[in-house]
């Protein structure tokens, strides 16, 4: 049986089972999504900071781009406790950054779970073949809804136990994220750095325990990742950075270019732009509000705090005052398009493993 003939290829219909993160903040644009899904993959919609009205245009633009599957990625809501002497304290903080900048200290923006399920109304009103969940485990009753309608569902693990908990939801996929993953950690049930796991070691304990297909991430760049994830035992994998330096990518060209010229030991873990931990490129910003980390409001609190911090340090070129997300494996990246980097990864992969299996 070839390699890429497996239940993750049946179950999304798709050519080979390399699925492009959803990464959200304007990363993952319909041209990157489309050319992914044209060529054999699965692209993905980050609409995790998407209103519906612009999820359902995007969605749009999508289908008119493609007309093989794709998928939407949603956060998994939580409604954050607001702590007054939290916020003021990161304010303080933030006050310097936001006087070079010469802006106005933001509002926070009261958190919603209607978004979410009108988010997920959008999804299935557009009639997404794909939705895929972080930040913890869709309703059960929600993803039998999703389920009504055709869409399948991918859920996201940092642990084994959180993988038991997808698959007692009832999703179809579990992505296995290891700690070498770019961006805000998907763990849910424990404390983040009890899920700081790597690929290596948490995929096959994953696939071991639980009988739905598993997707590995995390540092995986080329044939080589997805090779060594196969022989892991998982059916394909997820791709977050690889693609972040496409051509085709939204990512703004101080954070490709971070990327592009990172070390392997260049990246940490932070929660200082967000108030949840995710992992960067480390620059000024993450050294000098590191001491104060643990005073900062969870998120999305910190995320709206930062938000023009973060927008505006871009607009004048200070990428040291960026959230530069990024996996371990920033070495591997290359500027060049998405459809491109699909392909290598599997001339590369058929090279490994032969024709024929």
């Amino acid at each position: 049986m070839r390699w890429n003939n497996n239940q993750v290829t049946k179950l999304l219909s798709c050519d080979y089972p390399i699925i492009q993160a959803g990464m959200a903040g304007g990363v993952t644009t319909p041209e990157l999504v489309a050319a992914v899904s044209n060529s054999g993959g699965v692209g993905t919609i980050g609409a995790g900071y998407l209103a519906p009205d612009k999820l359902v245009k995007m969605i749009k633009t999508v289908k008119n781009k493609t007309q093989k599957t794709f998928g939407v990625n949603v956060f998994i809501p939580k409604l954050p406790h607001y702590y007054p002497d939290q916020v003021a304290r990161s304010r303080q903080l933030l006050q310097p950054y936001e006087q070079e900048l010469n802006l106005t200290p933001r509002q926070v923006m009261k958190s919603s779970e209607s978004i979410f399920e009108e988010q997920v109304n959008a999804i299935i009103k557009s009639q997404v073949p794909v939705c895929s969940f972080t930040f913890g485990v869709p309703d059960k009753r929600l993803v039998e809804e999703l389920h009504k309608n055709g869409v399948k569902v991918i859920g996201t693990a940092t642990t084994v136990e959180e993988a038991v908990i997808n698959e007692e939801a009832g999703v179809d996929i579990i992505t296995a994220q290891g700690s070498e993953a770019g961006g805000h950690r998907g763990t849910f049930n424990v404390s983040f750095d009890q899920g700081m796991i790597g690929t290596m070691s948490l995929v096959p304990q994953v696939v071991d325990e639980v009988s739905l297909p598993v997707l590995a991430a995390g540092g995986i760049m080329d044939a080589r990742g997805l090779a060594a994830s196969l022989m892991l035992g998982a059916e394909g994998v997820q791709m977050g950075t690889a693609f972040v330096t496409s051509l085709e990518s939204g990512a703004k060209k101080q954070h490709k270019e971070a990327i592009l010229h990172a070390k392997e030991n260049e990246t940490t873990i932070t929660s200082v732009f967000s108030g949840k931990p995710a992992r960067g490129i480390d620059n000024e910003f993450i050294k000098k509000m590191k001491p104060y980390q643990k005073e900062l409001p969870d998120y999305p609190i910190q995320n709206e705090l930062t938000k023009e911090i973060r927008k505006e340090a871009a607009q004048r070129n200070k990428p040291e005052w960026m959230s530069l997300w990024s996996g371990q494996s920033p070495r591997l990246s290359r500027s060049k398009h998405a459809s491109d980097v699909v392909r290598e990864v599997i001339d590369g992969v058929e090279k490994l493993y032969g024709r024929s299996n």
